[in-house]
């Protein structure tokens, strides 16, 4: 049996690290420190691409990584065509979600897997449909004012106090918490990786 590969997730996200954890595997934590301002697209889709494969590729070139798989994710949300980060503030977080209530977006995530043994990787985006709730003008101010808005891609999350809000999704509800479980097993798997050789 070949000894378990060391797994880095280049992401500071406490959701994403829970999914992987929830699915069995156990990775360390990298943070990138990447300038995600510096990242253009055409598209949300490409752009939450590109800022994987930024933070992946930057985790994956430090020297005390060599021989792992780096995971890096990024997710914007997509409404009218536009890409949604973290809102900068209250008041945006505010407007974000009084333009949103009601209406369906697109969480985008970009995953890439690098295999620095390798020398290679693998990337993709996932794509999940949205679809916002109707809460009121005080319910979006109680929200804001948990703090919780302003950590998250779209001003909102699937596994916290915003779950009320939303209506439904179609897709893969892993992918809008920060990280497709599924999406993940198929780059591993065009790097000849099986993600059950990656269980704890």
């Amino acid at each position: 049996m070949s000894p378990q590969r060391r797994l880095i997730l280049a992401s500071a996200s406490p959701a994403r690290l829970g999914l992987l954890r929830q699915a069995g595997l156990s990775p360390e934590v990298v943070v990138s420190g990447f300038d995600e301002s510096k990242v253009t697209a055409p598209t949300p889709a490409e752009l939450a691409l590109a800022l994987a494969e930024a933070k992946a590729s930057l985790v994956a070139a430090r020297p005390e990584v060599s021989g792992a798989l780096v995971i890096g994710c990024d997710s914007v949300l997509e409404l009218d065509g536009q890409a949604l980060g973290k809102p900068a503030d209250s008041e945006e977080a505010v407007a974000r979600w009084k333009a949103m209530r009601g209406r369906v977006g697109v969480l985008q995530t970009g995953h890439c897997v690098h295999d620095t043994a390798a020398k290679r990787y693998a990337s993709a985006t996932a794509s999940t449909l949205v679809r916002f709730g109707d809460p009121t003008d005080e319910e979006i101010a109680a929200y804001v004012a948990s703090g919780e808005p302003l950590n998250v891609a779209g001003a909102f999350t699937l596994d916290g106090r915003s779950a009320p809000f939303i209506d439904g999704i179609d897709g893969d509800p892993g992918n809008v918490i920060g990280l497709s479980l599924p999406l993940l097993r198929r780059l591993l798997r065009q790097l000849d990786v099986a993600v059950t050789d990656l269980w704890a």
